[in-house]
């Protein structure tokens, strides 16, 4: 907009700012009472409205995600699947023909530098859909405060609260990863496979550790002592002790990391604990790196997971292992890679930008009816050039399936039983489905 003239370039049908309310690249974003005169004027010049033209501008997805701080292996891997999908949309010819555009942000780990470089990502940078944020004490609040209010979609690949089902985000939150109500009763599940029947718990302070926490003991019919540790502990000895007064087996420890590797390292000092059964937050080598596989092996853990025959899951690993060398040591990382297809695949359907109109297509790239496509580069250039020409997809992500109910929550999935190995490795033993 140039004088308070939008530019356009005489392509066939309406300018942009009609149909999205935005304008070309690098102008602001068109008001709606601008939208709607540039809409009569268009429309007295005979000219035609909102259709098959494909936007104008490129579709910028937004990557909200901790990187600063929290579990290196993660932050790199998550980064790492979110670059992948886009490379894989670009060598397919991209959104609308165009070179889908990114933009990074760090939340470090923070509720309020989440909220802001949300807003940041959407404002400033023009994000039309934002993959995360990673946490559930993240999520909330950007949920809330910044992607809904703004109509801008977000799913997040690893926020697992059930707290969120209720968020007051006006159906623009999604996640792609299972609710914590589905991982509770496996974590319980594999206490009891251990033989344990009276059992300590520390759990994080926050909206994810309380919520698994109680999804634990709602599911768990032996004898436990929950105990709450506040975000950013350093020191766990009363805690430990208060967990086990009561003749604990065994610690269910619900930590992030740092305070993981703090907390068990204190029960094994002291003689409080020595036998764990971890949240999902620990799925990767770096608890076992740093207290050692002579202490851990064996010890073993809930997590994400996918079926084991999944040819979705493989023609991603294949590609990773393609592009990275290695397989991924974090955990959510084909979450990520699938939320970010996902936005984009919406987005093409819908022939769109628009957030409502990506959001209004979400549930529907998952689902029958449609042809069924898989992650990858074949898979995703396929379902673009589907969509394209307005057919259907059934997105079989890397993941699982993409099945929204009308809370933006999966409706199955598959939870994961693993274990650390004495090399150091973590082997996944069985992926639980959900509803059992």
């Amino acid at each position: 907009m140039r004088n308070g003239i939008e530019t356009y370039d005489g392509q066939a049908g309406a300018s942009p700012a009609v149909c999205t309310g935005r304008l070309a690249p690098g102008f602001p974003r068109a008001s709606a009472a601008v939208a709607r005169v540039l809409a009569l004027v268009f429309l007295m010049a005979g000219l035609s409205t909102c259709g098959e033209a494909a936007p104008v501008e490129p579709l910028k997805l937004g990557l909200l995600t901790y990187i600063s701080a929290g579990t290196p292996q993660n932050a790199q891997d998550r980064q790492r699947a979110f670059e992948l999908a886009i490379t894989h949309l670009n060598q397919a010819g991209g959104v609308f023909g165009q070179p889908v555009e990114t933009a990074v942000a760090d939340t470090a780990l923070d509720p309020d530098t989440a909220v802001a470089e949300a807003r940041r990502l959407i404002d400033d940078e023009g994000v039309h859909a934002l993959v995360g944020p990673s946490t559930s004490a993240n999520a909330l609040p950007v949920a809330e405060k910044v992607s809904g209010p703004a109509r801008v979609p977000l799913i997040s690949p690893s926020a697992t609260s059930p707290t969120l089902t209720d968020a007051e985000d006006d159906d623009f939150f999604f996640r792609a990863t299972l609710s914590d109500l589905a991982q509770g009763p496996v974590l319980a599940r594999i206490a009891r496979q251990r033989g344990f029947e009276n059992v300590g718990v520390i759990y994080r302070n926050d909206l994810w550790g309380r919520g698994l926490a109680s999804a634990f003991e709602g599911a768990w019919d032996g004898s436990v002592r929950s105990v709450a540790s506040e975000p950013g502990q350093t020191s766990f000895a009363d805690a430990l002790r208060e967990s086990a007064a009561g003749g604990a087996q065994a610690l269910i420890v619900i930590l992030f990391q740092t305070e993981a590797i703090a907390a068990v390292r204190e029960a094994l000092d002291q003689d409080v604990y020595d036998r764990f059964v971890l949240g999902d937050a620990l799925k990767n080598t770096e608890l076992i790196e740093a207290i050692g596989a002579d202490a851990l092996a064996g010890t073993y853990g809930a997590g994400t997971a996918v079926q084991a025959d999944s040819e979705s899951s493989a023609a991603w690993m294949a590609a990773w292992l393609d592009t990275y060398g290695e397989p991924p040591k974090g955990s959510y990382v084909r979450e990520v890679y699938d939320a970010t297809i996902a936005l984009a695949l919406a987005a093409q359907a819908a022939n769109s930008t628009d957030g409502v109109a990506i959001r209004d297509r979400l549930r529907s790239i998952g689902v029958e009816p449609g042809q069924p496509v898989v992650a990858g580069p074949e898979g995703v250039a396929r379902a673009l050039e589907t969509l394209a020409e307005s057919g259907e997809v059934i997105y079989q992500g890397a993941s699982g399936t993409l099945a929204w109910n009308a809370d933006g929550d999966l409706a199955q999935g598959h939870v994961g039983i693993w274990r650390f190995k004495a090399d150091g490795q973590i082997e996944d033993m069985e992926a639980v489905p959900y509803p059992s």
